[in-house]
């Protein structure tokens, strides 16, 4: 079996640290350690656009931020196809046929539909139906490249699962074997796999407004590490590392060798929670090490981005080659879709022949 490797982000603003950590990292890894024979990476701008249909505008701004963050971090044309979700026509087609599959009771119970739906302040009256079937559509987004290697973050398994129960069902139903199972490919470090929001929200959103950005400038960055939220306690106090945002954060980013170049006091991340926990170490000197190390990182994302942002004409000539490419690849699938199914009406003559059978048998 073809190892397709297949990802996607909503391009409702520029990625995050949260993103970089939880995905895009892992991306880069897959892209330049791994043997693959396809790579998609895709800009869901269909999908974004069910909880943003009264501002297309903002969805399309953000198509080129998004797709400046995955050439900034280091994903590579020569080795990924870029595409654009509502550009290949084949994907609300699937999404079609599969909605035949599931229920609605199944969609609504989807634990990470049900938080973004509390997030995003809908109640069950009031969820519009494609943001209720987004799930459908990203088991379709999957399917139509055959992909079954996902670098996710852990909020998006059981988006996995309803895809993997939609591939079974369709199969099962058709007896056809033309749908491949998934997996997730989940971040190596525990603390990544969903990286809380600087106001100590649980999960770092675009829509809460607790983001480190990809391209935040310097002072910027600062002012937000500043923000950190933090639990009160005196100097001599013991530090407490369990669900500390600084502690959490560090253990996503932090190397050893930030610690040679920016706090030679200490190896290591654990040697440095071990004095915080004794006391006598402020949050502050937390706060300045995590922006160096932070600095470290994104300043290179950051000035490469610069540099993109110059050559806008060939970024868009990538995004238009890529979703051509993705188009022929999807519709091939939908061909054998719709072929398994039955409804594959013109394909040679196939159905003619049965229907003259079907009629002389009645005279």
């Amino acid at each position: 079996m073809k190892n397709i490797i297949l990802t996607a982000d909503r391009p409702t603003g520029r990625l995050h640290l949260g993103h970089f950590v939880g995905s895009l990292r892992e991306r880069v890894r897959l892209q330049n350690q791994t043997e693959f024979d396809e790579f998609y990476v895709m800009i869901a701008d269909a999908q974004a656009l069910t909880d943003n249909a009264g501002n297309p505008q903002k969805v399309r701004d953000n198509v080129l931020e998004v797709m400046l963050d995955y050439l900034s971090v280091g994903l590579d044309p020569q080795k990924v196809t870029f595409c654009i979700q509502s550009e290949i026509s084949a994907l609300p087609e699937l999404t079609q046929f599969y909605s035949n599959l599931v229920t609605l009771p199944r969609l609504l119970r989807n634990p990470t539909v049900k938080n973004e739906i509390a997030q995003k302040g809908f109640d069950k009256s009031g969820v519009p139906v494609g943001f209720a079937i987004y799930p459908i559509s990203q088991a379709a987004d999957i399917t139509a490249f055959k992909a079954n290697i996902i670098p996710v973050g852990e909020d998006q398994e059981p988006m996995l699962e309803q895809t993997r129960e939609i591939v079974r069902a369709f199969n099962r139903t058709y007896n056809s074997n033309v749908l491949v199972e998934c997996k997730a490919i989940l971040p190596q470090n525990k603390e990544s796999l969903r990286l809380p929001g600087t106001d100590g929200n649980a999960k770092m959103s675009k829509s809460l407004g607790n983001c480190i950005y990809l391209s935040d400038e310097p002072e910027v960055l600062k002012k937000k590490v500043n923000s950190i939220v933090t639990m009160p306690r005196k100097l001599e106090d013991p530090g407490v590392i369990e669900n500390n945002i600084l502690f959490v954060y560090l253990r996503a980013v932090c190397e050893d060798k930030h610690f040679e170049k920016y706090y030679p006091e200490f190896k290591n991340l654990s040697e440095l929670e071990a004095d915080y926990q004794k006391g006598g170490l402020g949050d502050g000197k937390i706060k300045q090490f995590l922006y160096k190390v932070l600095m470290d990182i994104l300043s290179p994302i950051r000035e490469r981005r610069k540099e993109l942002q110059n050559q806008i004409a060939g970024i868009l000539q990538i995004l238009r080659n890529g979703t051509s490419k993705a188009s022929q690849v999807a519709n091939q699938t939908l061909h054998e879709v719709k072929s398994a199914m039955g409804i594959d009406y013109y394909s040679g003559n196939k159905y003619e022949e049965e229907q003259k059978k079907r009629f002389a048998n009645k005279n």
